[in-house]
């Protein structure tokens, strides 16, 4: 099957209609979001649950579904320094001017985090598949990340974000599938956020979120599609513990985005 990658879409903006995916009212006065500022704001961690996360969007479960599809196109993650098969992923990043709601697709690229900040793949050029351009411009897709870059720009006052999306699918079955494979960790930009896109015949999973002193601030499993976590990474680490398969003699996997926000 061919597919239009997010390469060839580098440079194309998204303004008008990222802007329409979340309403014409702001986002951040609605109560389910000005909770998610405030906690940011205090503690530094917040669960939004897929109920209130698809209200704030204005999308329903067929929505989800559709989205959903895009991680069944997921390639190998090749450069799993534990030997690991158990990660399938892509790659691609926009920027995000908050005032206008202006998306930018920027080129693709290999991505790399030094290994003071992931000690198990860091240091190195990792070369992924770009994001597919049915992932891309899907409207859930942009209405998520303005809502998003708005909801952080409300705790700090960042006016431009760049935005680097990491769709994971992690199978479980012979091999234990890891989701967060270098333990507690932080990720080195300003807001992480991970969402629940399926779980399919997995048990585990448990996410949690600390402070840098190493105080407990919630854990919870990620269970329904939407269910988003959100993190101030300067001030928390968080982890994932593994996940198995339910039925062994059945396909099991979790899917996730992990969406990281930077300030420019």
């Amino acid at each position: 099957m061919s597919v239009n990658t997010f390469g060839n879409t580098a440079g194309k903006a998204y303004g008008d209609t990222a802007g329409k995916a979340v309403g014409s009212t702001d986002p951040v006065a609605r109560p389910a979001a000005a909770a998610t500022v405030a906690a940011l704001a205090d503690t530094g961690g917040h669960l939004l649950p897929s109920a209130e996360l698809s209200d704030l969007l204005g999308v329903g479960e067929a929505d989800w579904s559709r989205f959903a599809e895009n991680w069944d196109d997921l390639t190998l993650d090749r450069f799993m320094a534990d030997g690991g098969t158990y990660r399938y992923r892509r790659y691609g990043q926009f920027d995000l001017t908050v005032d206008s709601g202006e998306l930018v697709a920027l080129p693709h690229e290999p991505y790399r985090q030094e290994s003071y900040i992931n000690p198990l793949n860091g240091g190195v050029q990792r070369e992924f598949d770009p994001l597919t351009g049915k992932f891309t411009e899907d409207e859930l897709l942009r209405g998520l990340l303005v809502l998003l870059g708005r909801l952080f720009s409300a705790v700090d006052g960042t006016a431009v974000w760049n935005i680097k999306l990491h769709p994971y699918r992690i199978t479980a079955g012979e091999e234990v599938g890891h989701p967060a494979p270098e333990g507690r960790h932080r990720d080195g930009v300003t807001f992480i956020t991970s969402l629940l896109i399926g779980r399919d015949n997995v048990e585990g999973g448990e996410s949690a979120v600390y402070t840098d002193a190493g105080e407990h601030l919630l854990t919870t499993t990620l269970a329904r599609p939407g269910d988003l976590l959100l993190g101030d990474d300067r001030r928390t680490l968080h982890s994932v513990t593994p996940v198995h398969p339910v039925d062994r003699s059945a396909a099991a996997h979790r899917d996730v985005l992990v969406i990281a926000y930077t300030a420019r």
